[in-house]
C-alpha cells in the first residue's frame, strides 16, 4: 500500500480551494494568518467542491469527460491491489487530468482576484449593501475607514481630512492635513499616514483667545513641504473626516 498516494490525491483536490480563498481575501495582514484552522479548512473544502462541480460540469459539457468515482476511490483506499489498478486505468488519461487540474489551478489563482476587483468596483462589500455580510472584507478595517469606501457609487469623498494630536517634548499639538497614502505594517496595523497641505496648531490653544498671542496661537500654521509622513504610533488621537465637494450654486 502507497501511503502517500492517499495525501498526495486529497491535498490535489483541495488546493485550488485555498488558493481560491487566498486570493479572494483583502486581508491587511501580511504575515501568517491566524484564522481557526476549522475556519481556514471549511472555507478552503467550500471552495474547492464548488471548483471542483463547476470544472466537472464544463468538462461533461463541452468534452464529454465524466468523473469516474470508483477510480478516484481506489486511489485513497488502503487496498494496494486497488491502488495499482486505478493507477494502470488512469494512466491512459493522464493529459485529461494534467489539463483538469491545470486549467482549474490557474482559474483559482486568477478568478478569484478579479471577482474582488468586481466586489470593490462597485462597492457591493459597503455597510449597508444587501450583500455586505457575505461579501465584505472583514480582515481589512483600516481600509474601510481610510478609502471612504463604505460609501455607495457615484457618493465617494473627494479628499479625506485626518486630524491627529501627536506628543512633541510633551506638549499635544494637532496635526491636519489630506490623506494621499496610507500603509500598514505585516501584522496589519497602521504604521504611518502620507498627508498633503499639512498645518499644525498646539491643542491647549483650542480655548477662547484672551490676547493677541492667544489668537496667534490658535491659528494653524502651514508645515511646508510637498508630503509629510505621520506614525500612527506616535499618534494619542486620530480623526478622520471625509470631505464631498459641491459645485457652486
Amino acid at each position: 500500500m502507497n501511503i502517500a498516494l492517499p495525501a498526495l490525491v486529497v491535498f490535489a483536490l483541495l488546493l485550488p480551494g485555498f488558493i481560491a480563498r487566498s486570493r479572494i481575501k483583502r486581508a491587511e495582514r501580511s504575515s501568517l494568518d491566524y484564522s481557526p484552522f476549522g475556519q481556514i479548512v471549511t472555507e478552503a473544502v467550500l471552495w474547492a467542491g464548488g471548483l471542483h462541480l463547476l470544472w466537472l460540469a464544463l468538462a461533461a459539457l463541452f468534452f464529454g469527460r465524466h468523473v469516474q468515482p470508483t477510480l478516484l476511490l481506489g486511489l485513497v483506499v488502503s487496498d494496494a491491489a486497488a491502488q495499482a489498478r486505478s493507477i494502470s486505468n488512469l494512466a491512459s488519461e493522464l493529459s485529461w487530468i494534467a489539463a483538469y487540474f491545470g486549467s482549474l489551478f490557474a482559474f483559482a489563482y486568477g478568478a478569484p482576484a478579479l471577482i474582488r476587483a468586481a466586489i470593490i468596483r462597485w462597492r457591493l462589500d459597503r455597510a449597508g449593501a444587501p450583500l455586505s455580510p457575505l461579501l465584505r472584507f472583514h480582515a481589512a478595517p483600516w481600509y474601510y475607514l481610510l478609502t471612504g469606501a463604505d460609501f455607495p457609487p457615484g457618493e465617494e469623498p473627494d479628499c479625506i481630512v485626518v486630524s491627529a494630536i501627536v506628543n512633541i517634548s510633551g506638549r499635544p499639538w494637532i496635526y491636519m492635513g489630506i490623506l494621499d497614502d496610507f500603509f500598514l505594517d505585516p501584522e496589519g496595523r497602521l504604521d504611518r499616514m502620507v498627508l498633503e497641505k499639512v498645518m499644525r496648531r498646539p491643542l491647549d490653544a483650542d480655548k477662547q483667545p484672551s490676547t493677541q498671542a492667544d489668537e496667534e496661537l490658535a491659528r494653524f500654521y502651514v508645515v511646508d513641504g510637498d508630503y509629510f509622513v505621520l506614525r500612527y504610533a506616535e499618534t494619542v488621537t486620530l480623526n478622520v473626516e471625509y470631505i464631498k465637494l459641491r459645485p457652486a450654486a
